[in-house]
């Protein structure tokens, strides 16, 4: 997959897919009847984690240049 679609496939998931996990993990909470506090901060932290880590090959080296752009200076990079 092409660095840029990776970069706008990522920006699409933060947007959309991480509000719309929330609203189902928030959903789902308050579908059951409410755990002690402990155990409901252990399951948000949880599903904090969970999310990211289907996803982070998306995520891997998106901070980094392009990769697939040439930079004509001869540095390859």
């Amino acid at each position: 997959m092409r660095f840029q679609t990776r970069k706008r496939l990522a920006l699409l998931v933060l947007v959309l897919g991480l509000p719309a996990y929330i609203i189902a993990a928030v959903a789902i909470m308050v579908a059951l009847d409410r755990p002690p506090v402990w155990v409901e901060f252990g399951i948000y932290a949880l599903l904090g984690v969970l999310w990211a880590l289907p996803l982070r090959w998306l995520f891997l080296g998106l901070g980094r240049d392009d990769p697939d752009r040439n930079s004509g200076d001869g540095k390859g990079g």
